[in-house]
C-alpha cells in the first residue's frame, strides 16, 4: 500500500481498508510501504502472498509484478503484460480497436502541432496516456483560447498525451470477477465528469446507481464486453471497466483498470455487494485467486 505514484493517498486508503478485511479473515497480515530497496524488504518480510493494493505507476503497470514474479511470491490481480497494457491507453485501445471493441476514437499527442481540433465537432478529450485516476485529463471545445497553453503544460509533465473524441452519454464502470462480469454502477457527478475529486470527495455528491437506469439487455451487453476486455488483455483477479453510453445505446469502452480501488467509496466494493458479496468476502476470493502469473 502507499507506493510511490500520484495516487499513493487512495492506495493508503485501499490499504487499511483490505489490510483490515485480511485481519477478520484469520490471516497475519503485514502492511508495505514500497519505497526502495523493495526486493530487500520483501525478502525480508518472507511472505506466503501479496496482497496487491496499490495504483497508478509502479503498483500497476508491472513493475511491481515483476518484482514479485522474480522472488517467485504469488500476488493478487493482473499479472506483469495485462498490467502494463492496461496502464498504457495507447496500447489497449489497439487492442480493443483489434478485437472489435467500440472505443472512442483517439490521437497519440507528442507536441502541439499533432491537434487535431476536427476530431471532434464540439469537444475533444485530452489526457496522458499512461496515468490512472483521471490525472491530467481535460475536455475542451475546439474554440477553446487557452488549450495550447494547458496541453503544452500537459505535454510537459506527461511527454504523450491522447486526444479523444468527446461522447455525450451515462458513465457506466463494470466489474468483472475472474470470469464473470458481476455488475455495474452508473456515475452521476455533480462535477464536469468523474474526475478524481468526484471518484475520492465525500464532498463531491457523486450518485451511483446500481444496477444502472439502463434497460437489462443494454446492461447484458455491456457485461459482455467488460469480460471480453479483460480476456482480451489477459487479465487476471478483478477488473473494472469504464464506459460510456450515448442515448441511441451506443456502448463505448475508455478504458479497463487492473487495480480498481477498496476505499470506502470505491465502485467495486459496490457492485460486488450488490452482487452478493461482502467486502470481506470479495477480498477473501481476491486472496485465493492469487498466483505467480507466468
Amino acid at each position: 500500500m502507499g507506493g510511490m505514484s500520484r495516487e499513493r493517498p487512495v492506495s493508503i486508503q485501499s490499504g487499511r481498508a483490505c489490510y483490515n478485511a485480511i485481519k477478520k479473515l484469520g490471516y497475519n497480515v503485514y502492511r508495505y510501504d514500497p519505497l526502495k530497496n523493495i526486493s530487500s524488504n520483501i525478502k525480508k518480510i518472507k511472505p506466503d502472498l501479496a496482497f496487491n493494493s496499490l495504483h497508478g505507476k509502479y503498483g500497476e503497470d508491472g513493475k511491481i509484478q515483476k518484482i514479485l514474479e522474480r522472488l517467485k511470491i504469488p500476488y493478487t490481480h493482473s499479472g506483469i503484460k495485462a498490467s502494463q497494457i492496461a496502464m498504457d491507453k495507447i496500447k489497449s485501445k489497439k487492442i480493443f480497436i483489434k478485437k472489435k471493441i467500440n472505443t472512442p476514437d483517439f490521437k497519440i499527442i507528442k507536441k502541439i502541432s499533432d491537434i487535431n481540433n476536427k476530431i471532434s465537432e464540439s469537444k475533444f478529450i485530452i489526457k496522458p496516456s499512461n496515468e490512472g485516476s483521471s490525472f491530467g485529463v481535460k475536455i475542451f471545445k475546439p474554440t477553446s483560447k487557452s488549450q495550447s497553453k494547458i496541453i503544452k503544460k500537459l505535454l510537459k509533465k506527461y511527454k504523450t498525451l491522447i486526444q479523444e473524441t468527446y461522447i455525450q452519454g451515462k458513465e457506466i464502470q463494470t466489474a468483472v470477477l475472474g470470469s464473470k462480469p458481476i455488475g455495474s454502477v452508473e456515475i452521476v457527478p455533480s462535477r464536469k465528469f468523474y474526475d478524481y475529486k468526484a471518484k475520492y470527495s465525500s464532498n463531491a455528491k457523486t450518485k451511483h446507481i446500481i444496477p444502472p437506469n439502463i434497460p437489462e439487455n443494454l446492461h447484458n451487453k455491456i457485461k459482455r464486453i467488460a469480460l471480453k476486455a479483460h480476456r482480451a488483455l489477459n487479465c487476471r483477479g478483478v477488473t473494472r471497466c469504464d464506459f460510456i453510453v450515448t442515448p441511441n445505446h451506443k456502448i463505448y469502452l475508455l478504458e479497463i483498470n487492473t487495480q480498481p480501488g477498496m476505499t470506502k467509496l470505491s465502485l467495486v466494493p459496490e457492485i460486488a455487494l450488490n452482487f452478493g458479496l461482502t467486502f470481506i468476502q470479495l477480498i477473501d476470493w481476491m486472496i485465493k485467486d492469487a498466483s505467480i502469473k507466468r
